[in-house]
């Protein structure tokens, strides 16, 4: 049996987690609002038409922000069509994802789900057809108190009180090809550069997002990054990333070892950051938000046969299996690793489009496999991140070497009382730990939780939940050490009370 040993100093701390490390992201894109958080027919829609138990899984999974509407939708989105009279709203033509706008949900109904769902809006705004002038006024829409055109215009709609949104993405992927009105780096770096300006003149309190790459393999990846920010450092206050992953090839040992890329490319856009920093003489840190990451490619054969045209159409509806659950767990684990840096991420998307709960129109609710990973993270791994030395074997893919058996990192919990070990298990083999805890004395036990399934192939659906978490009592604690038998292919989370 493999063997490894885990190492931690309270002492060695990565940094404090921003709760916002652990938001989703809701576009206007398939079923994710339109039969997703909105269902006016449903026996459990509320008042404004919104799914009660979708919002009780947001309040469950304790979503702390959510980005919205997008996603490549915003990028030819006028975010006026979405508000006023319901009945007065245009039906558009939606050029990112080729369906029907109805936009019977607007600003004012997602931030209006956003308060009953217990959690913030991160809001995009149009960098692709629209510019500055558009921007601004949704800040004063948004967010001015009244007096003035587009202030007076949202109490006039029905909200006296300001939305108060604070966390703003200036566009969406504007390096991609594919994206409505892509730019080069230098035509979105000045434009996001002035578009800044105008929105912190008229609330200087928000926060700003500057785009980054769509992903590690852009052809322009890092030289974006320092084009962009040498134009909007003194601007902004974070630079996004975007990141997904799948097992097109059925390669499981590849797969689970992407966290490895994600780690790699985290540490690369900081030291972009850090070159401009220094460039500007600058002393201001840049921060990330990863504000897109998931697994996403089941529904690749579905999305090729989709029927354009169509108001809220089925599409991008992977269904997870288990080990799409594990790459999640050691995402999540890797955000946690470097929370120094990484402020904001959403786990894209939040219900029915890559999404880890689903629903059926008009009906039933279930929880993917990817929920049970992100709900421990969300609810457990709230605190210090700490600095933990991972001492076991490795292996070789196809594409990374010396991958580490063992994805794992540890939180000092906010309370004062607890210490979380989140601990991910890529191989098929059990792996007996020991984990070092000397630094808390006196800790005990409270509780293991374990997720493990025979089928790496295995999901769950409306009428079976092949893939959950269970108590385990396959750890122990004596004099300062933690040992744990750590289950094959397994996602683990232990608590020690100290």
């Amino acid at each position: 049996m493999k063997k490894a040993t885990l190492t931690l100093d309270r002492s060695y701390r990565v940094g404090k987690i921003d709760r916002r490390i652990y938001g989703s992201f809701i576009e206007h894109i398939g079923r994710a609002v339109y039969g997703g958080i909105y269902d006016p027919g449903h026996p459990l829609a509320d008042d404004q038409g919104f799914r009660k138990d979708v919002i009780a899984l947001t309040k469950e999974l304790m979503v702390p922000i959510v980005r919205y509407p997008g996603g490549n939708f915003v990028s030819g989105y006028n975010w006026e069509d979405g508000i006023g009279p319901k009945e007065l709203r245009p039906k558009r033509t939606e050029l990112a994802w080729f369906a029907i706008e109805n936009n019977q949900v607007g600003v004012d109904e997602f931030c209006e789900w956003a308060r009953r769902a217990n959690t913030e809006v991160m809001m995009a705004v149009n960098l692709g057809t629209r510019g500055a002038d558009a921007a601004r006024n949704l800040v004063e829409y948004c967010n001015f108190p009244s007096g003035t055109y587009w202030s007076d215009l949202r109490i006039q709609n029905g909200y006296r009180d300001p939305h108060n949104v604070k966390l703003w993405n200036l566009g969406n992927e504007m390096d991609g090809p594919w994206q409505i009105g892509h730019k080069t780096a230098e035509e979105y770096g000045r434009a996001a550069c002035e578009t800044a300006k105008v929105m912190r003149w008229v609330d200087p309190s928000i926060e700003l997002v500057a785009c980054g790459s769509s992903n590690s393999g852009m052809p322009t990846c890092y030289d974006w990054e320092a084009t962009v920010l040498d134009h909007t450092y003194d601007f902004v206050d974070y630079i996004s990333m975007h990141q997904y992953y799948g097992n097109r090839d059925n390669d499981t040992p590849n797969f689970l070892a992407n966290t490895v890329d994600m780690d790699h490319f985290i540490k690369n856009i900081e030291s972009v950051c850090d070159y401009v920093k220094a460039k500007k003489r600058s002393k201001k840190t840049m921060y990330i938000s990863f504000d897109e990451w998931n697994v996403w490619y089941h529904a690749d054969e579905a999305n090729a046969k989709a029927e354009k045209w169509q108001e809220g159409p089925s599409f991008n509806e992977d269904i997870y299996n288990f080990e799409d659950a594990l790459l999640a767990g050691g995402m999540l684990i890797t955000l946690i690793r470097n929370a120094d840096r990484v402020k904001v991420a959403c786990q894209a998307q939040l219900v029915n489009v890559i999404a880890p709960v689903m629903t059926e129109n008009g009906g039933r609710i279930w929880k993917q496999t990817i929920y049970y990973p992100y709900l421990h993270a969300s609810v457990y791994g709230r605190g210090t991140a700490l600095e933990m030395l991972v001492d076991c074997p490795k292996y070789d893919t196809k594409d990374y070497t010396d991958v580490p058996v063992l994805d794992a990192v540890a939180v000092e919990n906010e309370d004062g009382e607890h210490v979380t070990v989140f601990v991910m298990n890529k191989s098929p083999e059990a792996v007996e730990t020991e984990c070092d805890l000397r630094d808390y004395p006196g800790c005990r036990l409270e509780e293991m939780l374990e997720m493990t399934c025979p089928d790496l192939k295995a999901v769950n659906t409306a009428d079976c939940e092949r893939v959950a978490p269970h108590p385990s009592s396959a750890a122990r604690i004596e004099d300062g050490r933690l040992s744990v038998k750590l289950e094959g292919y397994s996602w683990n989370v232990i608590r020690v009370r100290r």
